[in-house]
């Protein structure tokens, strides 16, 4: 295997993201690449972070400054927002990338005043 560095690709939510510059190993004679733990760890948050970028959606960064901003926990903004336990964990480590719907409803709960007592008066 001889090591190299170039542009990989990964789907996120069905499309096809070129990430550059991810090392990696290949085989010289077969062409077949091969990714150590950190290096898929890389491809995948570097595909994520692309796709957040192209379509416009919030950061990692930018979802975990919104709850803690609003003082909560990952599991309690997932209750508020009715969603599995780990779900804004692997938002916020860049493991998942969420939907444009969830990204409008953490923009309102960071712009509209008065949102995270709407959802703490409804959520169930």
């Amino acid at each position: 295997m001889i090591a190299k560095r170039g542009t990989l690709r990964l789907t996120v939510n069905g499309e096809s993201i070129p990430v550059p510059s991810i090392p990696h190993r290949s085989c010289p004679k077969c062409g077949e690449g091969m990714l150590r733990m950190h290096e898929s760890r890389q491809l995948s948050q570097g595909a994520i972070a692309l796709y957040r970028e192209k379509y416009g959606l919030l950061s990692a960064d930018e979802i975990r400054a919104i709850r803690e901003r609003l003082g909560l926990t990952q599991a309690e903004l997932a209750a508020l927002l009715r969603l599995g336990d780990n779900t804004i964990s692997r938002w916020e480590s860049g493991r998942n990338v969420q939907s444009a719907a969830m990204d409008m409803l953490l923009r309102m709960i960071r712009d509209v005043p008065g949102s995270i007592a709407y959802l703490r008066a409804h959520a169930a």
